[in-house]
């Protein structure tokens, strides 16, 4: 039976124990923090698919990522009992202009091609779509039924509990047993980067907000860089800043503030709705801006996982199968653009 080391509890983490775990190999979790301690513990899970237009291996494997999520959390759900608040619900996006209309129409004839009739990219008038819909200065909006949402935290707790069903508990430190899998996250890229002397990756913080707001399954909302995303258990995740410059990885400010102010003013129905919870953290982004899989490259029979920055819980049902087919049956499926090397 195989033996398997895993360190990092964030999604990656977890979703590849849980792979390994499934397929009968031996394995155990090691994060000092415990599990979704780090990105991995935010608040905005948007599962939301690149622009169905010039189509690359990491838009392929995300689109097949995204098709497996109903399957994969059904099964982690089935397992330990604890849901991670999943539903395919779609996303609404407001078309600012004529010409972005024309390009929006072009991209959902491509999108019935690419996507494979799995799902539908359609723009449809903003009289059509209720009260939820947002304000659109062309009186269109996108709806994709692609997206979906989760909520961060509820999916790590429901990994957490499907593995200790399986007998696999995450422990704050321990010995490197059999394969090691590095899914260390903004930790992670930092060390790799040290240890090889170049940039390979770098922290970018984020932060959100949760509001009390039940929208119930309505679709999420995507408003000029901004995400409103309805959870399954009645709250609102606001998000997100992208900030490359910050003193205070894990403090929350004035531009988050910034966020709530834009999304109530898009959303005037949000006004006075309380704040539930505000988060900051560091998101980890390879340099290749893809998730990083595959060899260590200064340790053998050591592997890392890292690199999810905005979309890592969308890559993360097919990640953790690529990566259990590659430290398990030594069978590479890794694309090019995903591979370690590429950010070296």
């Amino acid at each position: 039976m195989a033996e398997i080391t895993i360190r990092g509890a964030g999604i990656f983490g977890l979703s590849i124990a849980w792979a390994c775990a499934r397929r009968g190999a031996t394995v155990r979790v090691i994060d000092p923090n415990g599990p979704g301690a780090g990105a991995s513990g935010g608040l905005v899970g948007a599962l939301a698919p690149h622009v169905p237009e010039n189509w690359n291996s990491k838009k392929a494997f995300q689109l097949d990522s995204l098709l497996m999520a109903q399957a994969f959390w059904d099964a982690v759900h089935d397992t330990g009992g604890v849901s991670a608040g999943y539903g395919r619900t779609g996303r609404l996006q407001p078309i600012a202009d004529a010409r972005a209309l024309d390009l929006a129409r072009v991209r959902a004839a491509t999108a019935d091609t690419l996507w494979q009739g799995a799902a539908t990219w359609r723009v449809l008038p903003a009289s059509e779509l209720g009260p939820w819909a947002p304000p659109s200065a062309s009186g269109f909006l996108i709806h994709d039924t692609l997206s979906a949402r989760m909520h961060p935290r509820h999916a790590c707790t429901a990994l957490v509990a499907a593995l200790a069903a399986m007998g696999v508990s995450v422990a704050p430190d321990g010995p490197d047993r059999g394969r090691v899998i590095h899914a260390t996250g903004a930790t992670g890229l930092r060390d790799l980067s040290n240890a090889l002397g170049k940039l390979v990756g770098a922290a970018v913080k984020g932060q959100a907000a949760l509001l009390r707001f039940d929208a119930h399954n309505a679709p999420q909302l995507f408003i000029d860089g901004l995400h409103l995303v309805p959870h399954a258990d009645g709250t609102l995740a606001i998000g997100s800043t992208s900030e490359r410059d910050f003193d205070a990885p894990d403090t929350t400010d004035a531009q988050l503030d910034a966020l709530i102010d834009r999304a109530t003013s898009a959303m005037p129905v949000l006004h006075g709705t309380e704040v539930l919870d505000r988060w900051a953290g560091l998101r980890p982004r390879s340099r290749s801006r893809a998730p990083m899989l595959g060899a260590h490259p200064l340790k053998p029979d050591h592997f890392i996982a890292n690199g999810g920055f905005k979309i890592g819980f969308g890559m993360a049902p097919k990640i953790a199968e690529v990566m259990a087919d590659l430290v398990l049956d030594d069978h590479d499926t890794i694309p090019p653009d995903f591979r370690v090397e590429a950010s070296l």
